[in-house]
């Protein structure tokens, strides 16, 4: 059976495309974690997942090492002890593409000689420089945000403000400024770690990650809502629709009848936004929802065609296997 491909809209929701990406990518990426006392523990965790997360999709992305200032064990915010990888030391840094200092909501504002003079060898090495939570505020003590944006928690802005006076510190939740990066919050993490990897990878890689972070454990898988924002009302309606009735398909006409448009319009509107017919979209959106259920259900071959609208057995396979080039019954089970 000849293969078909997926459209371009939903090709970054079905993972085989990164495949590509891994041929195209670059050598991995070493990516530092200094945890200072107190550091927010969930800023750090959700930074953390999303470069996990990548390495899921593409196996050895990136390498993390956690640090502390004399390689003892750091207390975090919620009280839980965190052993690191080693001490923060210039050795340490030859060996970092990126170095991100972890702060916290009670993370002391006063740092030695030694973690300053640290901080400006590594941005003498070039290599980008982060802060999570208050971890600006140790960027702009040691000199290192002079001329830049940057995003710190709102307890601290006055700090910030006073000691990096040639910084414009904003009040955004991450702020990513050439080789600066700083996130003010525990939501602001991983969009400032996100937005770095895209910077050097494939946008179907990035587009991988926020579907696995995005996931919820409900019926019915959702298209990434970031994926729409540049469509119209009526094709976003239109894809709604599509999203809640995947076992119980409605027609064209009925979806165009629904948004207030025509038969002819609505196909109008999928061809130049979206690039693709609103039959095969819905299609496709069927079919990787569909793999969706196989590799974190436990739901049988027979239920999953059921649920994503797929009449009989033969059907779902004959459509799976065209996209897939296997059948639904070979597909990897990962619950």
């Amino acid at each position: 059976m000849e293969r078909r491909d997926f459209s371009d809209v939903m090709k970054n929701k079905n993972y085989r495309y990164l495949e590509d990406g891994k041929k195209a990518s670059s050598k991995q990426a070493r990516v530092g974690f200094l945890l200072l006392e107190h550091f927010s523990l969930p800023a750090f965790t959700q930074a953390l997942d999303t470069l996990v997360t990548a390495n899921l999709l593409q196996a050895n992305a990136f390498a993390v090492t956690h640090f502390s200032l004399d390689g003892n064990e750091v207390i975090s915010d919620l009280g839980l002890v965190i052993s690191p990888d080693a001490e923060l030391n210039h050795a340490g840094l030859n060996d970092l593409n990126m170095l991100v200092v972890c702060g916290g909501y009670r993370t002391p504002l006063h740092a030695d000689k030694a973690l300053l003079q640290l901080l400006r060898d590594a941005g003498r090495l070039g290599m980008p420089l982060g802060g999570l939570w208050n971890g600006a505020w140790f960027l702009g003590l040691a000199g290192l945000l002079d001329g830049y944006r940057c995003a710190i928690h709102p307890e601290h802005r006055s700090a910030l403000v006073e000691v990096a006076k040639r910084a414009e510190v904003t009040s955004e939740s991450y702020v990513i400024d050439r080789d600066r990066l700083t996130a003010s919050s525990a939501s602001g993490a991983p969009a400032m770690i996100l937005e770095w990897i895209k910077q050097q990878h494939t946008r179907a890689l990035v587009d991988g990650i926020e579907d696995i972070l995005a996931f919820e454990a409900s019926r019915y898988r959702r298209v990434n809502p970031k994926s729409l924002l540049k469509i119209s009302d009526p094709t976003r309606q239109v894809v709604e629709l599509m999203e809640a009735n995947l076992e119980e398909l409605l027609e064209l006409d009925q979806l165009a009848e629904y948004v207030g448009r025509s038969r002819r319009q609505v196909e109008r509107l999928f061809r130049e936004q979206l690039g693709t017919t609103p039959q095969r979209y819905y299609l496709e959106l069927r079919i990787t929802e569909a793999r969706r259920l196989l590799q974190h259900t436990k739901l049988s071959v027979a239920d999953v065609g059921l649920a994503c609208g797929f009449v009989t057995g033969s059907h779902f396979s004959r459509c799976y296997s065209s996209y897939y080039g296997y059948r639904p019954s070979k597909e990897k089970r990962l619950v």
